[in-house]
């Protein structure tokens, strides 16, 4: 990357910040370094065949005062989330933390422990384990428990435990309801198109570096080992259930909807200890993750740290969870949770005010203002969510895209608008010259405007390309928030060097292998490319040996529908035989002879469906047509 010397504009923008931000409250610092027991050296994990999967000293540059390459406030929580090692919450309660994105968490019993959220991929929980296991003894896993449907808190689950254990009964599995529905269908449905995002959002190909990643203000970025799922032994589905688990009871309470679509909190009595998940974290979360995501709901997460406080704060001496660092005193946790909760309920009931005066999403996110004690509280600012994206988010929840305005709703897409634009500016050349004032002026957000239209005309202009790279870097170099500091960043890489891909996969196969029937054959729908498909009229069955089930689908004008019904060979056009679900991916990738399918009947339906499937692209293009 040919990186650039922050402009002017910016280094003015952060000597404000300095100024104005409360840079003399360090008590973060102290609650991330107390109950510190061991670093790992070095903290760099590899895969079995000798590939790197995690490098935290990477991060050693992280010290000292702010360079003028990052935002001071996002330097000051790059320094906090790059913290690593073994930490005591509790006696009796330890966190590894500055392994991966996530916290794993290891609660002591009676004779082994419960683990909780075992981070993104087997290799970095393994050592998670061990050095846990190094310094407290070499306790038995007897639980684990996932917070939330997200991968960084399942995906390392075999480098805590084992299929067989858990099969065996030596282990329980616990989340929240639906857990497996939502886990599978986030990493599969469009599980291609938020890769290829989530690598622009963690910045997973960028240098390390004052120029370059610094984290994404929710962890530094995710590991890229070998991802996993165990499916949940134990669905906790309501508020005050309990379970005691190796002599450690548990109180659960229902969190759905709110960071995650299944998300739960959970409180241990014998430690006085309250386990938030990802609700409450120290920074503003998101409402619309960057990599994409369902639009989550602000109002009801609000409504469950209410209750949080309500249920649990006198009960509890800290509370932590599956981000960043605990905190300690009754004082201390509801103040919190408090500016938690109102940090996004008033999000939520400010935008609904402001969109129901007219406004739209972009122009509320312009103008709007967080209260003075939130903008005090280093928690609340957006490190990983920001206010300008929340806010869009809030409003497209309700809204939806459209903005009301009649000339807004059928606009040309980049390709056919920017040779308009372009066009009507004079040329490509004068696009250029334009945005090289805006750029010289400050005004990078007028400038990356102007080079979009300019790249969609061109894009393989040289001074255009060039310029806007220069401009996602000072963009990026303005940034508090990590994600939009990653996304600049990323594009001003890809205008450079070309297009990086998908750097990290979560669809792995034990992933892809708990989908459900219906979620395969969903996945199948999604796949069907309908113009190619529109003059294909298929019937045919496909039975589940192991289960039993047989299920009807049905191919017409493009769509597939599938129907739960007992088979029938004398209306299907064809039957599959399966000998398990899994055996259905292979069959959609095009094997129809392995063992365990028998197909009868006419057996060029299946290969008229096959014809028809696309695959997805993890590499589509981002900010080049």
């Amino acid at each position: 990357m040919q990186s650039k010397p922050p402009t002017p504009t910016i280094e003015a923008a952060h000597r404000e910040h300095l100024g104005t931000l409360p840079f003399d409250d360090s008590r973060d610092f102290a609650d991330a370094d107390r109950g510190f027991v061991a670093a790992a050296s070095p903290c760099v994990f590899t895969a079995a065949d000798g590939r790197v999967v995690w490098d935290n000293d990477v991060y050693a540059f992280l010290t000292g005062d702010a360079p003028t390459t990052v935002h001071p406030s996002l330097w000051r929580q790059s320094m906090l989330v790059a913290k690593q090692g073994l930490y005591q919450v509790v006696e009796g309660i330890y966190q590894v933390r500055g392994f991966d994105l996530s916290n794993i968490t290891f609660v002591e019993g009676d004779t082994g422990i419960i683990v909780i959220d075992p981070l993104v991929s087997t290799e970095v929980a393994a050592a998670a384990l061990a050095l846990y296991r190094e310094h407290r003894g070499d306790r038995t896993v007897k639980a684990v428990i996932y917070t939330h449907s997200h991968v960084d808190h399942f995906g390392g689950v075999l480098g805590v435990t084992s299929q067989e254990d858990v099969d065996a009964g030596n282990v329980v599995v616990l989340a929240p309801e639906h857990f497996t529905e939502h886990a599978v269908q986030e990493n599969v449905y469009a599980g291609t198109a938020m890769g290829r995002r989530a690598g622009y959002m963690y910045g997973a190909v960028l240098e390390r570096g004052p120029k370059g990643q610094v984290g994404c203000g929710l962890g530094q970025t995710p590991s890229t080992g070998e991802v996993a799922l165990i499916v949940p032994t134990v669905d906790i589905r309501e508020t005050g259930e309990k379970h005691t688990i190796d002599g450690v009871e548990i109180e659960f309470q229902m969190a759905p909807g709110t960071e995650a679509p299944a998300e739960m909190h959970f409180y241990f009595p014998r430690y006085r200890a309250l386990c938030m998940a990802e609700n409450a974290t120290h920074n503003l979360h998101n409402l619309l993750t960057l990599r994409g995501a369902l639009v989550r709901d602000p109002h009801g997460w609000a409504g469950y740290l209410t209750e949080a406080i309500d249920t649990f704060s006198d009960r509890a001496d800290v509370v932590f969870a599956s981000h960043h660092w605990p905190t300690w005193g009754k004082d201390r946790i509801v103040e919190f949770l408090s500016l938690q909760r109102d940090l996004y309920s008033y999000l939520h009931d400010q935008t609904l005010r402001q969109l129901n005066q007219g406004f739209t999403g972009i122009e509320i996110a312009e103008t709007f203002a967080m209260p003075p004690a939130l903008e005090r509280a280093w928690h609340a600012h957006g490190y990983y969510g920001s206010v300008s994206h929340n806010v869009k988010a809030v409003y497209q929840r309700y809204m939806g895209w459209f903005d009301g305005n009649p000339a807004r709703l059928w606009p040309h897409p980049p390709e056919s608008i920017g040779p308009r634009y372009v066009a009507a500016m004079g040329g490509i050349d004068r696009v250029v010259e334009l945005a090289r004032a805006a750029f010289d002026d400050g005004d990078f957000r007028w400038a990356a405007t102007l080079l979009d239209h300019a790249i969609f005309t061109d894009q393989n202009h040289a001074a255009a390309r060039e310029l806007y790279a220069d401009t996602f870097e000072q963009l990026a170099y303005g940034s508090e928030n990590g994600p939009w500091r990653n996304f600049f960043l990323a594009g001003a890489t890809e205008l450079r060097d070309g297009n990086f891909g998908t750097p990290t996969q979560t669809a792995s196969p034990t992933i892809a292998a708990q989908l459900t029937p219906e979620q395969m054959f969903d996945v199948l729908a999604i796949s069907v490319n309908g113009p190619r498909a529109w003059d294909l009229d298929l019937a045919f069955d496909v039975t589940f040996l192991d289960s039993g089930v047989n299920y009807r689908l049905t191919l017409r004008n493009g769509v597939l529908v599938y129907r739960k019904v007992a088979a029938d060979d004398t209306s299907a056009q064809a039957t599959v035989r399966l000998a398990s679900k899994v055996r259905l991916l292979t069959l959609a990738a095009g094997d129809n002879t392995s063992p365990g399918v028998e197909i009868t009947g006419d057996a060029g339906v299946l290969a008229s469906l096959t014809s028809v499937l696309d695959k997805p692209d993890p590499s589509f293009n981002i900010v080049t047509p």
